[in-house]
């Protein structure tokens, strides 16, 4: 089941094609920008970016994002861990994501730590648990009509892994993403008495100030954000999405799935 349907054909031919993309040669595949084996940017070439939402306990900014997204019809992508779809109060949720055509994929089956804040070289999973965990959480996905073998791109939990982390997904047939770094956006989970807090008002500029700073804006950028914070976080920067999206509609850009992005890329 999950993963286990996935013939050796299949397998052969996706590893092959980690091992030709996944190595971090950006040349080879019009511009993608792989960092470690994993997509931190899409191709800078045309004025897309995919908004990216995980989640993993809490979901309170949900029904308002898609709420946001519909009215404005842009499709998102969304990856949750095991132990969100697991939670039954969020699977209407879910289910509502499937519903209306976004991208669903996984983001860990327990949300495991893959490598040390210090050492990031260092590998803190064998092979067998890593393997173990993404089956798990793969699963999820067809208990809501997702067909694993064709969303493959996922999140690494707490969006940090090494080289092991990202030939073990590909050899999986997996796509590993991550988001783009300088916005700030996946700072919208700090709370208010965190040392790293930083308030809505401060992610927002932040984002338009990478807009603005950045060469090629905001092309090919992957926007990570969180579909909850929880209580600890009473500034809930879902609630500033509509006007980011109109703001950056105005500059010109415009939203699309991940696979939408970073797919055409990876068939050149």
């Amino acid at each position: 089941m999950g993963i286990m349907r996935f013939g050796p054909f299949v397998l052969t031919v996706l590893g092959g094609l980690f091992l030709l993309f996944g190595s971090g040669c950006a040349g080879k595949n019009k511009g993608l920008s792989w960092v470690r084996g994993g997509i931190e940017r899409g191709p800078r070439t045309g004025r897309e970016i995919a908004l990216e939402f995980t989640g993993g306990s809490f979901a309170e900014g949900g029904d308002h994002i898609l709420d946001v997204l519909e009215k404005k019809d842009i499709k998102a992508s969304f990856f949750f861990t095991g132990d969100f779809f697991r939670t039954v109060e969020f699977q209407p949720l879910i289910q509502r994501i499937v519903d209306e055509g976004h991208y669903l994929g996984i983001h860990s089956d327990t949300h495991p730590l893959y490598c040390p804040w210090d050492d990031r070289d260092k590998t803190l999973v064998e092979r067998d648990d890593f393997v173990r965990d993404i089956k798990a959480s793969l699963r999820h996905l067809e208990r809501f009509g997702v067909d694993p073998r064709v969303n493959r791109y996922w999140i690494p939990p707490y969006e940090w892994y090494n080289e092991d982390i990202s030939r073990w997904s590909g050899e999986m047939g997996l796509i590993l993403i991550n988001y783009s770094p300088g916005s700030y956006s996946n700072a919208d989970y700090t709370g208010e008495a965190d040392q790293n807090f930083r308030s809505s008002d401060f992610i927002y500029q932040k984002i338009l100030e990478k807009e603005q700073a950045d060469p090629d804006g905001l092309n090919g950028f992957l926007l990570l954000m969180h579909i909850g914070a929880g209580p600890g976080r009473k500034d809930k920067f879902f609630l500033r999405l509509e006007p980011l999206l109109t703001e950056l509609e105005t500059r010109g850009y415009r939203f699309v799935r991940v696979d939408e992005l970073i797919g055409p890329s990876l068939k050149q």
